[in-house]
């Protein structure tokens, strides 16, 4: 985490201070640290305020740093800072133009693209995505909320130059909200005229409404690995879990630098009707007819399981299935189910690309339980790729939370 030049402490300046076991924690370079962790918080005689910046001191009452203070979460502190912050709404607006500055380097080929990811880009609690000239924004802690950096945020968007924004739009997580106890809010335009506009992904167009869909409008984590399948996908494509034909399209239209895609048809199922609304005037859009089918996708694999019907290239993409670990051996399951029939509809020499987002499902878990899927299907895998998200949504090493979304490519033979 980069690090501010420290400052004289205040004797009035709110404090916590941290069991042995939260201390450990931060000194493994993790942000959080848990309610049942704090052993003494105050400033004076009172308890620190909702949001407020805090010192973290260690048992012997050693500064260890400044964080962001929840009087709700069980995650109680969010370190901002190895050093003191003077000035949370100038660090702030520091920090989105390093992370600008960050993605500039990295991302091409797509004005659709992460800003800022939360603790990965040091802003806890902060999401800001760009979509061409409509920034999306999700706050998401008390500290976030707090009006002076609601409005750093703000100004720092709208004045950068590398984005020159039309319009900014903040979605909103009500439980989210609920849970940090901060006041109900509708979604809506924080500053400019512009909610919706027209993005481009690897050359494949696509309709967005700031104000429309799911997470901040669109699954831009999956970006890099939309393209990724399309170089291998070929002959008659099913897409699973289509929402608004993120895959579907790519695999319709071909991996950037093809001169024609490798299928033949491509059918996208989801079982919302708003996003396959969408993802027919994302066809169109593009120039392409693509079959889009209201569905179950475990019911519809399933059946056409049953019915022996065949595909060359199949794309499992499903929602989180372990929002909890108490949900990990439920989702296994589901995960195992889902590849398995996916597997029995694929053609010699097919192309597999399944993903998991549960953050509790790791890497090992969800390969092994494709394995198993493979095993009882007998069928025999070559892993072709093994992916993660998008590289405008970086993992930090030390936080495993920031790694969540897991992509493979596979080649399925009987």
């Amino acid at each position: 985490m980069p690090k501010k030049p420290a400052a004289s402490a205040k004797h009035a300046e709110p404090f916590v201070k941290l069991s042995t076991r939260g201390a450990t924690r931060l000194q493994t370079r993790h942000p959080w640290v848990y309610r049942s962790d704090i052993v003494e918080s105050a400033v004076g005689s009172k308890s620190p305020a909702p949001g407020s910046v805090v010192r973290v001191l260690d048992p012997r009452g050693k500064f260890l740093g400044s964080a962001l203070y929840s009087s709700s979460s069980q995650i109680a502190i969010r370190m901002i800072s190895h050093g003191s912050v003077d000035d949370l709404p100038a660090l702030v607006a520091e920090r989105i133009r390093a992370a600008i500055a960050y993605r500039k380097e990295l991302v091409s080929d797509t004005d659709a693209y992460r800003i800022v990811f939360s603790e990965a880009d040091f802003l806890p609690g902060l999401i800001v995505d760009r979509y061409n000239d409509v920034i999306s924004l999700q706050i998401l802690t008390q500290a976030m909320d707090a009006k002076p950096v609601r409005q750093a945020i703000v100004d720092t968007l709208r004045q950068e130059a590398e984005l020159r924004p039309a319009g900014i739009v903040e979605r909103v997580e009500a439980r989210i909200r609920e849970l940090e106890q901060l006041p109900p809010l509708a979604s809506g335009l924080l500053w400019g005229e512009k909610s919706s506009t027209e993005v481009r992904m690897n050359g494949v167009r696509f309709h967005y409404d700031g104000l429309e869909g799911q997470k901040t409008g669109a699954f831009l984590d999956q970006r890099e690995n939309y393209a990724a399948a399309a170089q291998y996908a070929h002959g008659e494509a099913l897409d699973a879990f289509c929402y608004q034909g993120g895959f579907a399209l790519h695999l319709a239209l071909g991996a950037a630098g093809q001169t024609a895609a490798k299928c033949t048809s491509v059918t996208g199922v989801d079982s919302s009707r708003p996003a396959l609304e969408m993802a027919e005037k994302n066809a169109a859009l593009n120039g392409r007819e693509l079959e889009w089918i209201e569905a179950n996708a475990f019911d519809l694999l399933r059946e056409y399981s049953a019915a022996n019907r065949r595909y060359d290239t199949i794309v499992l993409d499903p929602p989180a299935f372990a929002k909890t670990k108490r949900d990990l051996d439920k989702a296994l399951r589901g995960y195992k189910e889902l590849n398995l029939r996916a597997m029995k509809m694929l053609r010699p020499g097919g192309i597999l690309v399944t993903c998991s987002c549960s953050f509790h499902v790791g890497a090992a878990d969800f390969l092994g339980v494709v394995a198993d899927a493979a095993r009882d299907a007998h069928k025999d895998l070559r892993l072709i790729e093994s992916r993660g998200a998008s590289k405008d949504h970086p993992i930090l090493l030390n936080v495993p939370e920031t790694s969540y979304l897991q992509c493979l490519i596979l080649s399925v033979s009987n």
